[in-house]
């Protein structure tokens, strides 16, 4: 794996959709590098501090969430003089986000008053009452030809169902959710996936035309759903929960065919492998070297800097992992899967339960058991698929990555001073992988995955 050397940055990062652009934020200034040789292309200045980045899905089209403000600005990377600015006014800008055609961007007004759909072509717009939430509670289809939109009125959920090419309302049906948390389209756009808060265990699953197809409930009288995400193939959907448990339905009837625990300890017989990460120092022969004084009282205030390497080591079992028992007194206690994520070919999903927020657990849907389980020293702050191969990288505020594969796991340092890596991102073609420090970030280039690739964990 080789490595960029550092650049500045202090916001938001991401790859363009098409693979070839690297948006980052510095300040007020919104800087366009080429993937491949981090060259600045585009240099776009706003007028206030940048707080969010979104690629439109064409890659032509960029915004900027200058939230401060309130103001939306966007940019066009093929015609540079061309500039869009969008202000609420009063009613301000919660967030921002671009429609599938590329042409339109969606904002949310302060206290979810109105959603607005703005277009670039026309500079027409079209307003929807009291949406649901500001970030989440709308999806679009994968053809992206409808989106679905959560509203709230008179105390009841509804679903709004817009055409992306007039939006025009094509439909609205009332939820049966006490308090609607976020809305998922299916991969294939057959159906959307409804869950209620916290408060109220309750997924549901409705057809676009308003028909409850499902309604699925694990427990009462407790903290209900936590996470919940489609499988790429679009045949299982993954639900995790405040009860620690990650309950896997299928599409055909809805009904729960796999409830994976997640224990404190874990005991035999268990196929899974457990990696545990370890410091591993280098061990330097200065025998035979002669220093002075100086050089030995300078060297001696931080003697371990740079000499701290680590490595996985495989555990026996039985083995204890490391918990923490959240506050009985403090709201949104730290437990259940706050992480959750499908493999790009839908036979691996990882979780995180953030009562063991060092530890993450990889399932194998297909074999219905657990794959492997990562015990890291610090909290797993990132982590996400290759999405060409079977591949999962993390990090944890180290200067360390780590990388699973079923084939094993291993970890890598990264070879600049005192970067520590607090998230990261892959580049839609598998290719590159984007690491942020608090205020830098560098670009790595990963090697492709092949079939009899066998890795060690010193490598």
């Amino acid at each position: 794996m080789e490595f960029t050397e550092a650049y500045k940055q202090n916001g938001p990062c991401c790859f363009s959709p098409n693979a070839r652009f690297l948006a980052v934020a510095v300040d007020y200034r919104l800087v366009i590098r080429d993937v491949l040789s981090l060259k600045v292309v585009q240099l776009f200045s706003c007028l206030d501090k940048i707080s969010y980045i979104e690629w439109a899905q064409d890659s032509e089209y960029i915004l900027c969430g200058l939230y401060k403000r309130p103001m939306i600005q966007a940019w066009s990377l093929t015609q540079p003089e061309w500039t869009c600015k969008i202000d609420e006014g009063p009613a301000g800008i919660a967030y921002a986000r671009w429609s599938p055609d590329s042409r339109h961007i969606l904002t949310t007004s302060d206290f979810q008053l109105r959603l607005t759909v703005w277009s670039l072509v026309n500079t027409a717009c079209v307003h929807v009452q009291w949406p649901k939430h500001a970030s989440k509670g709308i999806s679009f289809t994968r053809d992206g030809k409808f989106a679905a939109i959560c509203t709230r009125r008179d105390c009841k959920d509804y679903v709004n169902l817009l055409s992306c090419h007039t939006w025009e309302i094509m439909g609205v049906f009332a939820v049966d959710t006490l308090d609607l948390a976020d809305i998922q389209w299916s991969p294939d756009d057959s159906t959307l996936v409804i869950w209620d808060s916290p408060l109220e265990y309750k997924v549901l699953i409705y057809s676009p035309d308003g028909r409850c197809l499902f309604k699925y409930q694990a427990y009462e009288s407790g903290l209900g759903v936590k996470t919940v995400s489609w499988s790429p193939c679009g045949q299982f959907l993954a639900v995790g929960s405040y009860d620690q448990m990650l309950r896997v339905l299928n599409h055909l009837t809805w009904k729960v065919f796999a409830e994976f625990i997640h224990p404190s300890t874990v005991r035999a017989p268990c196929s899974a492998a457990v990696f545990k990460e370890v410091d591993e120092p280098l061990h330097l022969d200065m025998s035979e070297l002669c220093l002075n004084d100086d050089f030995m009282q300078g060297n001696s205030e931080n003697p371990s800097e740079g000499h701290i390497q680590v490595r996985y080591d495989v555990m026996e079992l039985p083995i204890t992992l490391p918990f923490q028992k959240p506050p009985a007194d403090k709201p949104n206690p730290k437990q259940g899967i706050g992480l959750m994520s499908w493999s790009n070919d839908s036979h691996y999903v990882y979780t995180r339960n953030d009562s063991m927020p060092t530890v993450l657990w990889i399932w194998d849907i297909h074999h219905l058991e657990l794959a492997a389980i990562l015990v890291q020293k610090d909290p797993i702050r990132a982590a996400a698929w290759d999405p060409t191969s079977t591949r999962l990288l993390l990090c944890t505020g180290s200067p360390h990555l780590y990388m699973w594969t079923p084939s094993g796991a291993y970890c890598v340092n990264v070879p600049l001073p005192q970067f520590m890596i607090t998230d990261l991102k892959w580049n839609s073609d598998g290719s590159c992988l984007l690491l942020k420090d608090k205020d830098s970030f560098c670009c790595a280039a990963v090697p492709l995955l092949s079939e009899s690739s066998d890795y060690s964990s010193d490598e």
